[in-house]
């Protein structure tokens, strides 16, 4: 069990305290907590506050399709950490995290529902978007979800899908494809805030340091969705504080010494030490492709005009 940002964390069942119920359930990934769940959970709060009850949340602790079809399994937009921050800002009080396994994965919908909603949380009310499906190959709906409300006696609210200015379905995989396209101000916008990529700083070549422009080396997890390859602006976020910055996420094709991508941030008039510490990466625009230069000097130059178009962007 842990606390961040006003919210608890329970890893499993079995550390949810008998104290949080009654209480007010909505369940899901949730990867990104973009507008849309954010909308849903102020309904859960919403609720649960007529109610007098707890607004909770349940998540897993890994994508289920990692266990259903291994290996097709979206790469994510937060980590488990992020999620919960979020979460906690928009206010729901608790996140319970379930171990999704072969055991959940067959549980017919009954089960499931008898196990976590009944049994392991007393629930007295859900509320699930309307595309919400769950028990063995997705078999329950939300019909069924509100016919085992009124067998167990919780209530059941189905909350409307949110659209986006193009009338699209505000999605993680609509997400996902923007963080892809490198559309950092598009991604802004359906998440409700820059999008973050958090790491630990690691050592690297030196290069940076060499050409007069040190940079941060981030240690991403390996599921973690990385924007288009190219150089953006944004912010590094440590310890409470912003620092402006230029991030390149790229192969480095000038040296040519890399196969992998890596993300790399030059932070604008700084100059602490930050290696094996952590911190966050807030994107918020895109300036240019990654580019292969044939010298050293012309890569110097480009770097200080995107240090400058930089400044401009982020008013500094």
């Amino acid at each position: 069990m842990c606390a961040d940002a006003g919210i608890v964390l329970y890893q499993g069942l079995g550390e949810v305290p008998p104290g949080i119920r009654p209480c007010v359930v909505s369940i899901g990934v949730f990867d990104g907590v973009h507008r849309g769940h954010q909308a849903l959970m102020k309904t859960v709060i919403e609720k649960a506050g007529e109610l007098n009850a707890t607004p909770i949340v349940v998540t897993f602790s890994r994508h289920p399709l990692a266990i259903i079809a291994p290996g097709s399994e979206p790469p994510l937009i937060t980590t488990l950490a992020q999620r919960a921050r979020v979460m906690g800002e928009v206010g729901i009080r608790a996140l319970v995290v379930l171990e999704f396994d072969d055991a959940m994965r067959h549980m017919s919908p009954e089960e499931f529902v008898r196990a976590v909603l009944v049994d392991g949380l007393g629930c007295a009310h859900v509320v699930v978007g309307a595309n919400f499906r769950f028990g063995h190959q997705q078999a329950g709906t939300i019909e069924t979800l509100t016919d085992l409300g009124a067998k167990f006696g919780f209530g059941v609210t189905i909350f409307a899908l949110q659209l986006d200015r193009g009338d699209e379905v505000v999605s993680s995989s609509l997400i996902r494809q923007h963080i892809a396209d490198g559309e950092m101000e598009q991604v802004a916008e359906e998440l409700d805030r820059p999008y973050v990529l958090e790491g630990t700083v690691e050592h690297g070549s030196n290069r940076g340091h060499d050409l007069g422009f040190p940079t941060a080396n981030l240690a991403v997890h390996e599921h973690m969705i990385l924007p288009k390859l190219g150089v953006y602006v944004g912010w590094m976020r440590w310890k409470g504080r912003r620092h402006p910055a230029v991030v390149n996420v790229g192969l480095n094709p000038t040296f040519g010494d890399r196969d992998t991508p890596i993300v790399e941030a030059y932070i604008i008039d700084f100059d602490e030490d930050l290696y094996d510490e952590t911190i966050e990466i807030e994107f918020t625009h895109r300036l240019r492709d990654e580019l292969r230069f044939t010298n050293v000097d012309d890569l110097v130059t480009q770097m200080r005009a995107d240090v400058e178009h930089a400044r401009g962007l982020l008013g500094i």
